[in-house]
C-alpha cells in the first residue's frame, strides 16, 4: 500500500493556552492519564480540537488530526481502558528496565515516578479507548474527508519495554510468559483497529519511540545485566507488533513512527543510527509505512534505508519540531533525493520509481508529544509554517 499522504504530520500539535489553563486549573498539569477528567476540561478540549481542525483545513494540512489535544501525552488513554490492566505509580529509576535511555532524561527533568499499566488479570478489550475521539473528529469534517484523517495509537510494547524486567504482569494474572501476555494484548489492539475501521477510519499511526532504544549500547547492556538477550527481546517485540496487525482490513493503512524522544524543552532521549535494527525492522515488521526521524545528525545517515523492501514506505521526518529555525525547500529536497537514491540502490529501482511510489515527508515528531512540551522558541505561527513547508517539499 503506497503512502496515504505524501505531505504528513506526526500527530501532536501545540496546545492552545486556554486548554493548558483549563487542565492546570483542574490539577491535571502533570497527570498523564485520561481518567477522571472534569466535564469542563472536556468541553474546552472539544472546542480546541474543533478550532485546530479548522486551522488544518485553512492551511490544507493533511492528514487531519485532533492534535492529540484529548491526550495529556501521546500514549494516554489506551492501556488504562483495557480490562485486566491496573494503573500504578512506578518509581524512577527502580521500577524501570535496566539501561533504559528514558531514565536519565526523566531524572534530569526531576521526575521521580510515572504512571504505568500492569496486568493483574486477563487482558481484554471491553470498550473502545479511542472510538469516541474518532467519532468527534469525523463529526468536524465532511464524510468524504474521513479518508483524509488519521488517528495515532501507542505501541503494543510500550508498557513492557519500560517496566523493570519481569514486572509487566503479576502472579495474580493468568500469564507466566511474555508471549502469553502479548498474545492477549495483541487481540485488544486488533479489536481496536477493527472498531475504528468499522467507524470509517482508514489511517492509523502507531507511535513506538522505544524501538530505537535497541540502537544504544545502554539498552543492550541493560538487557544483558537483566539476563535477557537483547536480540531475542527485539524479536519478541517484532512478533508482538505483527500479532496486533493480524487480520486487519486490507485497506486500513497502519504505519509505525520511530524517533529518539521528544521531551519538553527540545530534549531528546538518545542518539544513534537506525542501522543496528534496520534490516530486522524493515523486513520483519508488517506495517505499511515507517515514519522516521531524520531532522538532525543524531539520527545518522540514510544508509539504513537500503534495507527497505519494495512495497513498504518511508515518511522522512526531515523538518524539526524542536528547533524554530525554518528549513529551506532546497536543502530538504536534496535530502529527500539522497534518501531516495539509497532506497533505489537497495531495491534495484530508479530514484524516480522510489519517489513516485514509496516516499513522503513530515516533521520528525509531533510538536507537543506531552501537553506542556514544545521545542524551545517554537511558536504556533512557526508550527504552521513548518507544516506548510512540508507541503512545498
Amino acid at each position: 500500500m503506497a503512502p496515504t499522504f505524501r505531505a504528513e504530520q506526526i500527530g501532536s500539535l501545540m496546545r492552545p493556552e486556554e486548554l493548558l489553563a483549563a487542565r492546570n486549573a483542574a490539577g491535571l498539569a502533570h497527570i498523564y492519564t485520561r481518567t477522571n477528567v472534569p466535564e469542563g476540561v472536556q468541553q474546552v478540549t472539544k472546542q480546541a480540537i474543533a478550532k485546530v481542525v479548522e486551522q488544518q483545513q485553512a492551511h490544507k494540512v493533511r492528514p487531519i488530526m485532533t492534535g492529540e489535544f484529548e491526550r495529556p501525552i501521546f500514549y494516554a488513554g489506551f492501556f488504562e481502558n483495557l480490562e485486566g490492566l491496573e494503573m500504578t505509580k512506578v518509581p524512577i529509576p527502580d521500577g524501570y528496565r535496566t539501561g533504559l535511555p528514558t531514565v536519565q532524561t526523566l531524572e534530569k527533568l526531576g521526575i521521580k515516578e510515572r504512571d504505568a499499566c500492569i496486568a493483574v488479570g486477563k487482558i481484554q478489550h471491553v470498550r473502545s479507548p479511542y472510538l469516541a475521539d474518532w467519532e468527534y473528529l469525523r463529526s468536524l469534517v465532511p464524510q468524504e474527508q474521513w479518508k483524509e484523517c488519521k488517528m495515532s495509537m501507542p505501541s503494543i510494547t510500550w508498557q513492557h519495554q519500560h517496566l523493570r524486567a519481569g514486572t509487566a504482569f503479576t502472579a495474580s494474572s493468568p500469564y507466566t510468559t511474555d508471549k502469553e501476555y502479548f498474545a492477549d494484548l495483541a487481540k485488544a489492539f486488533a479489536r481496536e483497529y477493527q472498531i475504528l475501521y468499522d467507524a470509517g477510519l482508514r489511517s492509523i499511526q502507531v507511535d513506538d519511540p522505544a524501538m530505537t532504544f535497541f540502537v544504544t549500547d545502554e539498552m543492550r547492556s541493560g538487557c544483558v545485566a537483566d539476563g535477557i538477550d537483547p536480540d531475542e527481546l527485539l524479536d519478541l517485540y517484532i512478533w508482538a507488533h505483527n500479532e496486533s496487525l493480524r487480520g486487519r482490513p486490507a485497506d486500513l493503512h497502519v504505519g509505525v513512527h520511530l524517533c529518539r524522544g521528544n521531551m519538553p524543552g527540545s530534549t531528546h532521549v538518545l542518539s544513534g543510527s537506525y542501522e543496528r535494527i534496520a534490516q530486522r525492522m524493515f523486513t520483519g515488521l508488517n506495517y505499511d509505512t515507517f515514519y522516521l526521524e531524520y531532522d538532525t545528525e543524531r539520527a545518522g545517515d540514510f544508509q539504513p534505508l537500503r534495507h527497505l523492501p519494495v512495497g513498504k514506505n518511508v515518511v522522512l521526518g526531515v523538518v524539526s519540531t524542536k528547533a524554530p529555525e525554518l528549513e529551506t525547500v532546497e536543502e530538504l529536497q536534496a535530502r529527500v533525493y539522497e534518501a531516495a537514491d539509497v532506497i533505489a540502490q537497495g531495491q534495484g529501482r530508479s530514484r524516480q520509481e522510489v519517489l513516485d511510489s514509496s516516499l513522503g515527508v513530515s516533521p520528525q515528531c509531533g510538536f507537543s508529544s506531552a501537553s506542556y512540551g514544545r521545542g524551545i522558541g517554537m511558536t504556533e505561527t512557526r508550527m504552521w509554517e513548518k507544516l506548510q513547508l512540508v507541503q512545498k517539499v
